[in-house]
């Protein structure tokens, strides 16, 4: 009988556990920058529900993920959203406008990855870790339960080495969050009389898990770009900007990073995705024509046949529909009503345009380090400035528009970037889907219902979290919490808004970064000719642009991971060893994931930054035994690989 795939309790389930993780995942990004994706955990969550459940299948548990990561994911929207709280645009999030952004954004954020799938899932050689490590959580759960045949007993060593992996990680996690051992340890220094530079490690296992997955070519480029960003672009910048009177030497360095290498590392990144997307053309042209004639074929194998072109243009024409009056209304609204037309006009081809462009740069992304590690920020900050450019030759700025253009551009933003948070996530589940043998029309379909699941939720939540702690530089009137949530990513983004449109973007740094990429493109190209290790550009503009603490455990994942290949080539089923390695990786990510959505619940709920801490912020011994839990665990667990290794003949 043909297993169950697309099934109304599927549908409800990956709904349900939506409502949980784009709560925690708008809490936390909020307040540190940073979000989680969900697609992990939800196959975690929904493996343990479905295996209760008579007739269910591993292509119903994947669908459940897919619903619940698409929902997951699209919460990355508050890096643009609440911008138009904190430039005083707004007093809360509207509902209706909140929910249809989210929604026409997501949407055609999976009809424009449609095209993709063939040339950056079905024919790539892209990594896509999370895609991998989720379809290995599934294979597991369907092996240990009988759905497939475990003769060699590799299902039930393959859970083991998941719980090994989740228990380690989460097990950091919940030590790290009672602060007696630290999370991650953060120093500055001086080089010289007036440069300085610095560090911030995370003894994070996801993210050696990660890295684990991605490999040793990411791995090296992001460490060129952590080398570029503090051990050269930092010290000059700095030495070149003394310190002001009574400044910190932390407080300028990262503002210096923050106001400055950042850019040079959106500007390297933008370079990059310009050159990966003319790179991509040919296949994405070739999966353009492949979507069409599977379409036209009958006998098209179900586990290659996407959405039909019609419900594609169909479902595309309706969101750029609501997209246009979205806009209309909006400046209609405001004083710039006599030229509401013009500006709709605008916005309707920027929003299919750049989100096409957009969903294509984030999709690669993904597939090349993961829908965690991609700096889709990046991404927001170079529609923003693209975006608020080209309303000020449309409209040109004056005392009384210059506030309504910051809004406006911010609210297109807003559903361009609701389209790239989509893509960014899209083409791992599909990966994963291949990889399970899933039918990706239908996880399509559940990717559109995890997109209104998701912005169904967004509003309350974010409204929830307004009144309660209000963002930096808003107006916070009536908030109930002392302290604001920093929202990092949405007040540099109304910044740059603001920039923009009056003049003052740091064109400099964008400039000397593209240069930069330029540069990478050139090695990279060089490196591939010779027949040597590739660094690929768009790897190292992300180390540049991304907090040391999200990619220097990543490094340390790729070169233990090198490491271990090389060990388990003698081993009798190296094969074996090799899932076994990622099936441990997987469970690195799934731990602290899970934790994730358990402490922010904590930190919501008990209303504390650490509701679990039992030691004071600056224990002295804390980062030494942080250092020692880490390093620990990464020798237990992959000395634990070995010995299977080992074992298995």
């Amino acid at each position: 009988m043909e297993p169950k795939e697309l099934t109304i309790r599927g549908l409800i389930l990956g709904a349900l556990i939506t409502t949980i993780f784009t709560a925690a995942n708008v809490y936390l990004g909020l307040k540190v920058g940073l979000t989680f994706a969900s697609s992990i955990p939800a196959a975690v969550i929904s493996m343990a529900i479905l295996s209760a459940v008579k007739n269910s299948s591993i292509l119903e548990n994947n669908i459940v993920q897919t619903v619940a990561s698409a929902a997951g994911t699209l919460s990355a929207i508050i890096f643009v959203l609440p911008g138009l709280v904190i430039v005083g645009w707004w007093n809360g999030f509207p509902f209706w406008q909140s929910f249809l952004i989210c929604v026409s954004g997501g949407v055609l954020g999976v009809m424009f990855t449609i095209p993709l799938r063939r040339a950056l899932v079905t024919n790539s050689d892209l990594p896509y870790p999370e895609g991998v490590a989720a379809a290995e959580v599934l294979k597991v759960g369907s092996g240990t339960r009988g759905e497939t045949k475990d003769e060699t007993g590799e299902a039930r060593e393959g859970l083991v080495a998941v719980i090994l992996g989740s228990v380690a990680s989460a097990g950091l996690a919940i030590v790290t969050a009672t602060r007696i051992a630290a999370a991650q340890v953060t120093g500055f220094f001086r080089l010289g009389t007036t440069a300085s530079s610095g560090y911030d490690v995370a003894w994070s296992l996801a993210l050696v898990g990660a890295g684990h997955l991605v490999g040793l070519s990411v791995g090296m480029a992001m460490l060129t770009g952590l080398v570029i960003a503090w051990g050269i672009a930092v010290p000059i910048l700095t030495s070149m900007q003394p310190a002001a009177d009574g400044l910190s030497l932390a407080s300028h360095t990262l503002s210096i990073w923050r106001t400055q290498v950042r850019f040079i590392g959106a500007g390297a990144i933008a370079v990059a995705s310009i050159y990966t997307l003319a790179k991509l053309a040919k296949p994405v042209v070739g999966g353009l024509v492949s979507t069409l004639a599977a379409s036209r074929s009958a006998s098209t194998d179900d586990k290659d046949r996407d959405l039909s072109p019609p419900w594609i243009l169909a479902l595309t024409a309706v969101c750029l529909i609501i997209a246009g009056v979205l806009a209309f209304t909006f400046a209609r609204q405001t004083v710039l009503a006599p030229s509401a037309l013009k500006l709709t006009l605008i916005a309707v081809p920027f929003v299919l345009v750049g989100g096409f462009l957009i969903a294509g740069i984030c999709g690669y992304m993904a597939g090349l380090i993961g829908a965690s590690n991609s700096p889709i920020s990046g991404v927001g900050i170079l529609s923003i400035v693209l975006c608020a450019s080209v309303l000020v030759l449309a409209v040109s700025p004056t005392p009384e528009t210059r506030p309504a253009l910051v809004a406006f551009a911010l609210f297109v933003t807003a559903i361009v970037f609701a389209c790239a948070t989509i893509s960014n996530d899209n083409l791992q589940d599909l990966k994963t889907g291949q990889l399970v043998g899933a039918s990706p029309m239908r996880q399509q379909i559940a990717l559109i219902v995890g997109v209104g699941a998701g912005a169904a939720v967004i509003p309350w939540v974010l409204n929830l979290l307004a009144k309660a702690y209000g963002f930096e530089g808003a107006a916070n009137v009536g908030v109930v919490a002392p302290h604001p949530l920093s929202a990092p990513q949405a007040t540099l983004i109304s910044a740059l808004a603001r920039g923009a449109i009056g003049g003052s973007l740091p064109w400099k740094m964008l400039g000397i970064g593209a240069m930069v990429g330029v540069g990478l493109i050139l090695l990279d190209t060089t490196l591939g000719a010779m027949k040597q290790t590739r660094i690929p550009p768009l790897a190292v503009g992300i180390g540049i642009y991304l907090p040391m603490s999200a990619t220097f455990a990543v490094v340390v994942g790729a070169v233990i991971s090198y490491w271990y290949d090389k060990r388990i080539r003698s081993a009798a089923n190296p094969d074996r060893a090799e899932r076994l390695g990622t099936l441990v990786a997987s469970g690195l990510i799934v731990g602290e994931s899970l934790w994730g959505v358990i402490n922010a619940g904590l930190i919501v709920g008990l209303s504390k930054d650490a509701p679990i801490g039992l030691v004071p912020e600056d224990f002295a011994l804390a980062p030494w035994l942080g250092l020692l839990a880490f390093v620990g665990a990464i020798v237990f667990l992959y000395g634990w690989m070995l010995r299977r290794s080992a074992a298995v003949q």
